[in-house]
């Protein structure tokens, strides 16, 4: 409890609101479910002007563009945690084994929370694939700490040239820490890609219209949004932090891509939303809302999609 308190009562909570969640707390039903799909042999490059993405587990997508392999947020872990032995544990295996990943260029990392900067995997794709690494400001000190050299540091609205795509980071709400002493202490982000298509992960955020408007005023023309939909309840204590299924709708409204494809769900149970949860809710309001599901994609582990 103590661990949950620091990573989620930073962003607005506190100390009353996070005693109130625990004595409150009505978790959803998580089971391990190992009978999914993944993807079977090597994936080879891809040489066309298209975008490539496959869905790996919760914010980890292999995306193929301007024929580069790009990783967001690798995890492999079976925990994330800074233990071995407790911590959301994974409850659906990736959707590829690392050893059949094609050669990764580029790894953008979003922040340094556990379920997105996985020490165990980014050390593992530093010796195997010798990446390019992507991160906020603030985070490339922990990547030096493991030795790892190739690291390019970037703040908010900030953009930098890597192999012909233009990345760019955006602003999110949203907090960073992986102990009791270092809230805030470096940046979180999102991620525009500009290269043959233009390709937004949003990372971690919690929603706010007029965020969101600027965001999709300076970034004009995006082809797919990679938006989050779960670890969202309860409501009036992750809305701070997370963006809920309806909230995402709200975001993929306002940036208009011609794409979007779900995140942040499926597989390490992180707040009380239970395991499908995210998705049935997220089916429901794009009917409300009169939006095809097949504009809003919530993706299969393992499964290559191609925009």
């Amino acid at each position: 409890r103590c661990l949950i308190y620091w990573w989620i009562s930073s962003a607005g909570n506190g100390l009353k609101e996070v005693f109130n969640y625990f004595l409150n707390r009505k978790p959803g039903k998580w089971i391990k479910n190992y009978e999914t799909t993944a993807h079977e042999g090597q994936i080879a490059n891809n040489g066309t002007q298209a975008v490539r993405i496959l869905f790996v587990n919760h914010s980890t997508f292999l995306i193929q563009m301007n024929g580069l392999n790009i990783l967001t947020d690798p995890v492999w872990s079976e925990r994330v945690s800074p233990f071995s032995f407790m911590g959301p544990k994974r409850q659906r295996p990736p959707g590829i084994a690392f050893n059949l990943l094609p050669k990764i260029h580029l790894v953008l990392l979003s922040h340094n929370h556990y379920d997105h900067l996985d020490r165990k995997t980014i050390k593992k794709l530093a010796e195997e694939h010798d990446p390019e690494f992507i991160v906020p400001l603030g985070v490339k000190a922990m990547l030096d700490q493991m030795s790892i050299n190739k690291v390019s540091e970037l703040d908010w609205n900030e953009s930098i040239m890597k192999m012909g795509v233009e990345i760019k980071a955006i602003p999110a709400i949203h907090f960073s820490g992986r102990g009791f002493f270092d809230r805030d202490k470096t940046l979180w982000c999102g991620y525009v890609l500009d290269g043959f298509k233009k390709v937004y992960f949003v990372g971690d955020t919690a929603y706010d219209e007029k965020l969101f408007n600027s965001i999709a005023s300076e970034n004009q023309g995006i082809d797919l949004a990679i938006i989050p939909i779960g670890a969202y309840k309860p409501q009036w204590f992750m809305s701070r932090i997370h963006t809920s299924p309806k909230e995402a709708v709200k975001i993929h409204q306002a940036l208009r891509p011609n794409k979007s494809i779900a995140t942040h769900f499926g597989c390490f149970p992180l707040a009380d939303d239970g395991q499908g949860e995210a998705e049935a809710d997220l089916g429901r309001v794009l009917v409300e809302a009169n939006i095809p599901t097949h504009d809003f994609i919530v993706p299969e582990e393992g499964e290559l999609y191609e925009f």
